[in-house]
């Protein structure tokens, strides 16, 4: 396979953008608790936070994305615009692909405030995909956090490197710790 016909599909939080670093912050703001009291390890879905169900979820997450800018606001990843630069300038093609849009009536937000981001951090991209289904997108290589994205676009035969997190510890290698790590393993699969 030659490294110009390789797309990468690469989610964005968790992966590129510390979304749970930010989510934090705000989940201090929205409980009315000191961020100290939040662990910064979480497992999916937030419990250790005190969410329990997904109507907390989605309303600290409106909340986060309409009041605070989540998408807008989060720091980068270390690494990640450093080595997607030198992937792309490789000849990979990459697709980002984030499931953004699953909470309704506030859609414009979200693509605006992903995109503010991807540009006011210099992180190259040829295609934006806002969808849920990952493997509907044509990637050869996926980089993803989500447990039941990885093991969902891995039971279709997908190529799919974890990003290490603490919601991910149980997943299988493919796994990266950090971008350097996605960088290696990208190229080691591009041969």
């Amino acid at each position: 396979m030659s490294e110009n016909s390789i797309v990468i599909g690469v989610d964005l939080d968790g992966v590129c953008a510390d979304f749970y670093g930010r989510m934090r912050q705000i989940a201090a703001e929205w409980f009315e608790r000191p961020v100290y009291e939040l662990p910064e390890e979480v497992s999916w879905g937030l419990s250790e936070w005190g969410i329990t169900t997904q109507s907390q979820y989605d309303s600290l997450h409106r909340f986060a994305v309409t009041q605070r800018e989540l998408f807008s606001s989060m720091e980068v990843i270390p690494g990640a615009r450093k080595y997607l630069r030198l992937l792309s300038d490789e000849g990979f093609r990459i697709r980002i692909i984030t499931h953004r849009l699953f909470i309704h009536y506030f859609h414009a937000a979200a693509v605006q405030q992903t995109v503010n981001w991807l540009d006011s951090h210099g992180i190259p991209y040829w295609d934006l995909c806002f969808m849920k289904e990952k493997s509907q997108v044509g990637a050869d290589i996926y980089i993803e956090d989500s447990p039941g994205n990885v093991e969902q676009l891995r039971n279709k035969g997908l190529f799919t490197i974890c990003f290490g997190n603490s919601t991910n510890r149980h997943i299988e290698a493919p796994r990266a710790n950090s971008w350097q790590e996605v960088y290696d393993t990208v190229k080691a699969f591009a041969g």
